[in-house]
């Protein structure tokens, strides 16, 4: 038997993990003094409830190499294999500590999956999708290792407040913004998070996501696929989708849509969209 163990960067909350048949691994998230388990006992609504409070932005911390080795050790007791995904080695040392850790056990691998977000989720759905077809341990992580450079992930940020709060852009340049209404897309390239795109307002944004889902060969929709949204609301996601229309339309009626949860949210705010996808 194979178990899979996924970390919540994937944006993945315990009862939808339950739900699925994997094993959550959550990373602790910090408001001040109050530390919580991502996805466990904090939601992602809970968070983006909190959010706007913070005068500085929560900290996120990575899974480390103890708390693997717990999971691994529960989860093989009954002699199973396990699967493991992790966020993007280049945003975050829970890849490395993952290793570390599987290094201690027969039948354990650990994929790194280059992304983080929705982008780590559909890799997580692909890796169902093979388990249950039968594959073995081996076979799915070689698999994945392969598909997982088709991934592209999108995202249209409404807000530069969260950006300039984590020194990624000056107050300048988020003023500056922020008054020009400029929204920014951003993608997971090569592992990394990396600026692809900019907009004046929301119309034009989300014709700019159209076309950047073009540029990149466009969606494979035999391959797992999502959009997400961080926030409150899922307005803009609603108004990127009848914009969008051209991109689903005859391709298929189940367009699957997340919550964006808190180490994506922490540095996005609310109000972003994003779409997950294999390319051609």
């Amino acid at each position: 038997m194979i178990k899979i163990l996924v970390d919540s960067a994937s944006d993945l909350e315990q009862a939808e993990a339950d739900a699925l048949g994997v094993n959550l691994i959550p990373m602790t998230i910090k408001f001040d003094d109050e530390e919580f388990f991502d996805g466990v006992n904090i939601t992602h609504r809970e968070f983006f409830e909190k959010l706007p409070l913070c005068v500085e932005l929560p900290a996120t911390s990575q899974i480390n190499e103890y708390r693997w080795e717990e999971e691994f050790s529960k989860l093989t007791a009954d002699g199973s294999e396990v699967l493991a995904i992790t966020i993007s080695s280049e945003l975050s040392g829970t890849f490395s500590c993952a290793l570390k850790a599987a290094e201690k056990f027969k039948g354990v691998r650990v994929v790194d999956s280059l992304n983080a977000s929705l982008g780590e989720r559909i890799l997580l759905d692909y890796a169902i999708r093979l388990v249950k077809s039968g594959k073995t341990l081996d076979g799915t992580a070689e698999l994945l290792e392969e598909k997982r450079t088709k991934i592209q992930v999108l995202a249209l940020l409404d807000t530069l407040k969260y950006l300039k709060k984590g020194g990624r852009i000056s107050s300048v340049a988020a003023f500056t913004g922020e008054l020009l209404s400029i929204k920014p897309v951003i993608a997971i390239v090569d592992g990394k998070v990396k600026l692809v795109g900019k907009a004046i307002g929301s119309k034009k944004g989300n014709n700019l996501l159209m076309q950047l889902v073009d540029k990149c060969g466009g969606i494979d929709f035999d391959m797992p696929y999502t959009l997400a949204y961080s926030g409150l609301s899922d307005e803009n996601l609603q108004r990127y989708l009848k914009d969008s229309a051209k991109l689903w339309k005859g391709k298929t009626e189940n367009i699957p849509s997340h919550m964006i949860g808190s180490t994506i949210g922490t540095h996005i705010g609310a109000g972003a969209i994003a779409v997950a996808f294999f390319s051609k």
